[in-house]
């Protein structure tokens, strides 16, 4: 069982450590988002609007509103 452990261990150690090294060489900068957050925030809102703006108008897409006052009862056969 101490084997194990400390295998489990040394692997954690090595996954940290390599998550680290990683991490410190991606290239982006920490000053990413605040650089470019807010325009992408704008531009993903916009198109997500056109994009529901077009499907709501053109497509033609009948979207099952309440039939309540358009049913009308039939007339009573004998």
């Amino acid at each position: 069982m101490y084997r194990f452990a400390k295998a489990a261990l040394n692997l954690t150690g090595q996954a940290s450590r390599q998550v680290a090294v990683r991490h410190a060489s991606s290239g982006v900068s920490p000053e990413f988002h605040a650089k470019y957050g807010t325009p992408l925030l704008i531009a993903g809102a916009t198109f997500c609007t056109a994009v529901w703006g077009y499907v709501i108008t053109s497509t033609g897409i009948v979207w099952n509103l309440s039939p309540v006052g358009k049913v009308q009862p039939k007339e009573w056969k004998e």
